[in-house]
């Protein structure tokens, strides 16, 4: 009696199915995220926001099958990840010295929508605020998850890069209309409608999209993008805060 072995099946390639229901699952949180932190949560709830936002985005990506370093949390990659950073964060300190040293480039750190915040103010929002309510939820979601879903991989492909940029510049669309309270821009752009200034803000957020996202395929790690983030925002913050009284 002859016994017959059925051949072992081929490894099926690790496809995240669920990766199209992930994406739209995706697009719909962060679209309820941004109206509720532009237009109905109070101040102290915009944190809170982004970090729910940011867990359950990196759960959709688990949902869909997507392992850690597919979306730039992989703990191998930190240090790459921070040297890469650290290296942007030096660029953005060069571009920051300059523009305080140049008399006619101060107006852009004047930004009335900051007010004239005292210390334990500027503490919550260079500490709390823009770490938590803006850095991590635009990172994880920009440069991790919906790249990732829209193909990424260790690969530079535009169609996921610019996708996700894309993404990223209609993310800044509620906060754009704000901009004319920006000393820069309104001497800048003051003449041109809301309509015309909001949508070159967001081509300018998609570029930015694009710069960070090459940080984060150098980097190996969203830590990359996140520490250029965090000083272009909060070390920005710092600085308008600095020249208010001036």
């Amino acid at each position: 009696m002859s016994t017959t072995i059925a051949p072992a099946r081929p490894a099926t390639p690790q496809r995240p199915r669920r990766r199209g229901p992930a994406l739209a699952t995706a697009l719909v949180l962060l679209a309820t995220a941004t109206t509720l932190t532009n237009r109905v949560l109070p101040g102290w709830a915009y944190p809170v926001c982004g970090v729910v936002t940011s867990a359950a985005l990196i759960g959709l990506a688990r949902w869909a099958g997507l392992r850690p370093a597919a979306i730039g949390l992989d703990r191998r990659q930190l240090k790459r990840g921070a040297l890469a950073g650290m290296a942007g964060v030096a660029v953005v300190g060069v571009a920051f010295g300059i523009a305080a040293a140049v008399p006619s480039l101060n107006a852009v750190f004047r930004d009335e929508r900051i007010g004239s915040p005292g210390a334990g103010q500027l503490l919550w929002l260079t500490l709390v605020r823009i770490p938590l309510g803006t850095v991590l939820i635009e990172e994880i979601a920009f440069r991790g998850v919906l790249p990732a879903l829209l193909g990424a991989d260790e690969r530079w492909r535009w169609g996921p890069v610019l996708g996700a940029a894309g993404l990223f510049g209609l993310w800044h669309v509620l906060p754009s209309l704000a901009l004319t309270q920006n000393s820069m821009v309104q001497t800048t752009f003051g003449g041109l409608p809301v309509a015309v200034l909001s949508v070159l803000a967001m081509l300018a957020a998609a570029g930015v999209g694009v710069t960070l996202h090459w940080l984060r395929h150098t980097g190996r790690s969203v830590l990359a993008p996140v520490l250029v983030h965090l000083a272009t925002n909060s070390g920005g913050l710092l600085v308008a805060w600095l020249y208010l009284p001036s």
